[in-house]
């Protein structure tokens, strides 16, 4: 890697689309740009290098991408000298015909080819090459995830794997991503103690498939530790409190990973398990490979094993084919499980898909109605599982002053709700410490706590 010198007082301009694999992405990225000289900035105007790290798991967010781009194209013009690049999903998909597509764009990589960014850059950067880099290997490079996310606060996010193997028939991911892969249980323990010793309280383990973690074993005779190995060894890390997970395959839960929930205190009780449908017809037209009922009954162990667990999930609306019936069966199933949020999304056709070609696409018009409905029912269902809470004591990991009011603190429960407390006159509560407090008071996006005589649990 080029020494920092080369690039001194050179600024930075990132802008993330996605989920938290992008994010966590972007985070190594500012972490690799930083050791050879990089400083971020908010504005695009005053940057050197720009940066679109993108998603393409619906159109949307992809026409984003192309929306900004067109509102850099001005200043490409008026500073030649400016990198644009746009990295990720998009970038993956698209490939050599995002730069035909966009004729002033200087670099197209990948998610496998982020760590390579600091030579990418030297390569584009006197304007005489333009560079595609969106190899995909089914093995992690030895200096691939070296470049350590950035620590800013008491939570951290840490990938153990990449890819997925599943191909639902509406996903792009496995094509952008590639197949699964998983990084070695030393390399992340090593990553995560680290964190800790920079004052992380809370690690998010996460992947597009967690729990089919299975690292390669050169030898047959190297032990072998699968997710529910991982996270036994991650919980024997001191100083770390709290271990959480996402994204869950309903259908890849073991019984011993369910186990845990009611074993480990350190793995909180909340958990992100997507459904996306109700109707056992449209999960197989997913390819989801389990039926509603046997989605239940997992949900049933995980609140057998871990009393006033929080769940959410992800569903789709308007599936092709989806009828009323169908939607009738996932409004059914929110009334069961009765999650604590829901992420949920009009379908959205991706081209390479296999859902892109059926031919009963519902109308735009009808998905929005469904979707309305859904959100609707799911809105009363999450104040009602908030309510509950009041009067009771939970523990919250202090985050930092309430975005409301900064005289005020604010932190999250296990179940990852937002606390907002004012400030404890008797102790010196800090960013990373665990307090009991008495939940007060609801609304609709956060809860309310006061402090009482058990206080501070943990700094």
């Amino acid at each position: 890697m080029q020494s920092s010198g080369s690039y001194a007082s050179k600024r930075v301009y990132i802008e993330t689309f996605g989920c938290q694999m992008n994010e966590n992405d972007s985070d190594r990225v500012r972490s690799l740009l930083t050791s050879i000289g990089y400083v971020e900035t908010q504005v695009p105007e005053n940057s050197e290098l720009i940066l679109l790290n993108t998603c393409t798991v619906r159109d949307k967010a992809e026409q984003k991408v192309y929306s900004l781009l067109g509102r850099f194209r001005k200043l490409k013009s008026e500073r030649p000298s400016l990198v644009i690049a746009v990295l990720g999903c998009v970038a993956q998909q698209q490939g050599v015909e995002l730069l035909k597509r966009v004729p002033f764009l200087d670099m197209v990589v990948g998610p496998q080819n982020l760590h390579r960014l600091g030579d990418l850059i030297e390569t584009v950067k006197d304007g005489s090459e333009r560079v595609v880099a969106t190899e995909q290997s089914e093995t992690i490079e030895a200096d691939e995830y070296t470049a350590p996310a950035s620590v800013d606060g008491p939570k951290a996010f840490v990938p153990i794997m990449r890819g997925c193997n599943n191909f639902c028939s509406y996903c792009i991911v496995p094509y952008t991503r590639g197949r699964e892969v998983s990084r070695g249980a030393a390399e992340i323990v090593g990553e995560i103690s680290g964190m800790v010793f920079r004052g992380v309280k809370e690690v998010t383990l996460i992947g597009q498939n967690v729990n089919s973690y299975a690292p390669f074993r050169p030898r047959e005779t190297e032990p072998y530790t699968d997710f529910a190995g991982l996270l036994e060894e991650v919980a024997c890390i001191d100083g770390l409190e709290r271990i959480r997970f996402v994204t869950s395959h309903p259908k890849d839960i073991s019984k011993r990973l369910i186990r845990l929930f009611g074993s480990e205190p350190k793995i909180v009780s909340s958990l992100h398990l997507p459904v996306q449908s109700g109707s056992d017809r449209i999960l197989e037209l997913m390819g989801r490979g389990y039926t509603a009922s046997e989605y239940l009954s997992k949900v049933k162990l995980l609140k057998n094993a871990s009393r006033g667990i929080s769940l959410s999930s992800d569903i789709i609306v308007g599936f092709p084919g989806e009828t009323d019936k169908d939607f009738a069966a996932t409004m059914a199933l929110i009334e069961e499980v009765r999650y604590d949020n829901l992420f949920s999304f009009k379908y959205s056709p991706r081209p390479g898909t296999r859902a892109a070609l059926f031919e009963e696409q519902v109308e735009a018009e009808v998905a929005s109605e469904r979707l309305q409905i859904l959100q609707k029912r799911q809105r009363e269902i999450s104040a009602e599982n908030s309510m509950a809470l009041k009067g009771s004591y939970i523990e919250v990991l202090v985050e930092g002053p309430s975005k409301g009011d900064s005289e005020e603190k604010s932190g999250r429960t296990p179940c990852n709700r937002v606390v907002n407390f004012s400030d404890l006159p008797d102790f010196n509560v800090e960013v990373g410490d665990l307090v009991e407090l008495l939940i007060t008071d609801v609304y609709p996006n956060s809860l309310r706590g006061t402090y009482h005589e058990r206080g501070l649990l943990c700094s």
